[in-house]
């Protein structure tokens, strides 16, 4: 097997210990409703990186990522305890901004659309300053035969 194909397995294995320990719930009331969105390990199975969204305000949203730094201890020792290998890598929080990154893509696509709209209002009626079909095609000699 190589690096890479153990180390996305590991990551997915380390996603799955850690949001079903996240399930059970944290002795945090600053813990919030939390989303691990990916996982990503280092090739020498050395480090995880675990990337998590927040559903709320971004007061929830830095409370929760306060309680999740303070779980790490925890929660690396309970991936310690269920995954097969020699060594347990270090864990890393970060905050993702994909529910941000994703509303600016959607705010992009409608102002996007409202210039098409704006467009075909503008060119509805109008004509093509040339030919309507300006591809040149070859010319039909009528004097070969």
């Amino acid at each position: 097997m190589s690096a890479p194909d153990r180390a996305r397995k590991m990551a997915e294995r380390i996603k799955e210990i850690v949001a079903r320990r996240l399930d059970k719930g944290l002795r945090d009331d600053r813990l919030g409703f939390v989303t691990i969105t990916d996982v990503r390990v280092t090739g020498d199975l050395q480090h995880a990186t675990i990337f998590f969204t927040v559903y709320g305000t971004d007061e929830e949203r830095q409370n929760s990522w306060d309680a999740l730094k303070s779980a790490t201890g925890m929660l690396r020792s309970e991936v310690g305890r269920n995954i097969t290998a020699r060594l347990t890598p270090s864990l890393e929080f970060i905050l993702d901004a994909l529910p941000e990154t994703s509303a600016h893509i959607e705010d992009l696509l409608a102002q996007a659309n409202q210039r098409d709209i704006q467009v075909a209002k503008e060119a509805e009626g109008k004509d093509f300053a040339g030919d309507a079909d300006p591809y040149v095609k070859p010319h039909e000699d009528d004097d070969e035969a």
